[in-house]
């Protein structure tokens, strides 16, 4: 048997499935494409993860394209996250006489079907499209604190703060409310007694320090995160026509602000493992997350975001989410969550200095072996819409490493026109949905209040215990020192004239 029938044998065998699969592309070995060896992934194991990987250009935001059109025709809907801004072209048709992609499926011997997929465009900032908010109280005291990177003693002060609200009905709903607490009973003398009495004593400069560490967050931009109505996880399992809807959240305006990032990702990770039943094993997924340029999030992200992702990763599977990282080298992800990933789609990288070349290394450790390619030589090779690719078979067994030339995109390989997402934003439901911002009455108007009503006592009072005491000083005339120095001298001459008499007296009856 000659090695390419070797191949083609080992590549069918090992890439065929029982259930539906997404189709990525083909194998190609000695620089030819084998059209026989055709690469695709089990849908049924799309919810293990999966990381696509390669230099700048080299076409892995394409491959996430591909995979999530793929996935919105088979019914299962995505979330995307958009750093760049460049993944809202998957609303719109790819061009039906692109050369470029005509050619190429031509090559693969695949149909070209150029569409459009249903999409919903997302915001946590000012970028046009739903607003996605959550509460302070959605958070809970535990992911609030790593929100805000506390040490033990603060995190177990917010839990406290958490308690004291609950009790008193105080809803915490944005970071207003939370600050207007941590003021209250720092600098209220009844907000002080009351927490005392009922919590404990805590020092003052802990409830500063968390205090300056929500100014900090709002700085970032939290604020506009923080509010009413809380996003519903359940608007994303929404499909249109059969299709999954492609939800794709606008963040080009949010790169330098990490921790508002993170402040959403810890939020929206912890409500769909919270509120996502248990999928069992399914023959497709309930959703898959991709976050494109995952580099700039793990350079930049919190440690409680690393830990929170770290937990998702290995949990979040049971619920039917898949969690896919696109990112320029492997070795932006971190280690615990390298491990745990399915589907691996690495394109090209550069190995111009020492430690690129580490990072190539430590790319091809992460693949299978193979007889067919010199991996550490071919992955800098690879050109445009190449890439080394292994998944996970439907026993969860990673299939052999295979280069890859992949299919093209069907939508559009740019982004939409102001005109066209204005029209995509304009008909949706989930727009007109979350555009209404909710400002029920929170902890900050009710301890304003309070302090309202606290003050107009305060500067009533005094006045009160002012006129009281004034009326005394008026009759007690005894007060009056001037009076009392005339008194005894009076006195005295008084006394000395009756001695006088007395004696005269004395004196004539003699």
């Amino acid at each position: 048997m000659s090695q390419k029938e070797s191949f083609i044998q080992e590549i069918q065998s090992r890439y065929s499935y029982k259930n539906d699969k997404i189709v990525l592309g083909k194998a190609k070995l000695d620089g030819e494409i084998v059209e026989e060896a055709e690469i695709s992934v089990a849908l049924k194991t799309m919810n293990r993860h999966g990381l696509i990987g390669g230099a700048t250009g080299t076409g892995k935001t394409k491959s996430l394209q591909i995979i999530a059109e793929q996935l919105s025709l088979k019914g299962v809907p995505t979330l995307l996250m958009d750093i760049k801004g460049d993944l809202s072209g998957i609303g719109a048709a790819a061009n039906a006489d692109d050369k470029n992609a005509t050619e190429r499926m031509q090559a693969l011997n695949l149909p070209f079907d150029p569409q459009a997929s249903p999409v919903e465009l997302l915001s946590i900032s000012d970028e046009p499209g739903a607003r996605l908010r959550a509460t302070v109280e959605d958070f809970g005291p535990i992911l609030f604190s790593k929100i805000l990177e506390l040490n033990e003693t603060q995190e177990s002060i917010i839990s406290i703060i958490f308690k004291y609200c609950e009790d008193r009905n105080l809803p915490l709903v944005d970071l207003e409310d939370i600050r207007r607490v941590l003021q209250y009973v720092t600098d209220s003398v009844e907000g002080k007694e009351e927490l005392n009495s009922n919590y404990g004593t805590i020092a003052p400069a802990s409830l500063g320090a968390i205090l300056r560490k929500i100014v900090g967050l709002e700085q970032q931009g939290a604020s506009k995160f923080f509010g009413e109505p809380s996003f519903d996880v359940q608007d994303l399992l929404k499909t249109r026509d059969g299709k999954g809807i492609v939800n794709i959240i606008r963040l080009v305006d949010v790169q330098n602000q990490p921790n508002l990032f993170s402040t959403f990702m810890l939020s929206l990770l912890n409500k769909i493992y919270s509120e996502f039943p248990e999928a069992g094993d399914s023959d497709k997924p309930k959703l898959v997350i991709f976050i494109d340029e995952a580099h700039l999030i793990f350079k930049e992200a919190t440690k409680a975001l690393l830990n929170q992702i770290e937990t998702m990763v290995k949990l979040i599977r049971s619920k039917g989410v898949g969690l896919y990282f696109v990112t320029q080298v492997p070795g932006d992800v971190p280690d615990a969550v390298l491990s745990q990933l399915g589907l691996k789609i690495q394109h090209a990288l550069r190995g111009f200095t020492a430690k690129d070349r580490k990072e190539i290394t430590k790319a091809i450790e992460n693949y299978p072996t193979t007889t067919y390619y010199k991996a550490d030589e071919v992955i800098t090779q690879l050109g445009i819409g190449e890439a080394f690719i292994t998944a996970l078979d439907e026993k969860g067994i990673p299939t052999p490493l295979a280069y890859t030339y992949m299919r093209a995109p069907n939508s559009r390989m740019d982004i939409l026109s102001d005109t066209e997402i204005n029209n995509i934003v304009s008909n949706s439901a989930l727009v007109a949905k979350y555009d209404q911002i909710i400002d029920r009455q929170s902890a900050n108007e009710i301890l304003s209040q309070q302090l309202e009503q606290q003050k107009n006592v305060e500067q009533t009072t005094p006045k009160t215990t002012s006129t009281r005491r004034a009326a005394p000083q008026e009759k007690d005339w005894t007060d009056n020192k001037m009076v009392r120095d005339v008194s005894r001298t009076a006195t005295r001459k008084l006394i000395d004239w009756g001695m006088k008499m007395l004696t005269s007296f004395l004196k004539g009856k003699k």
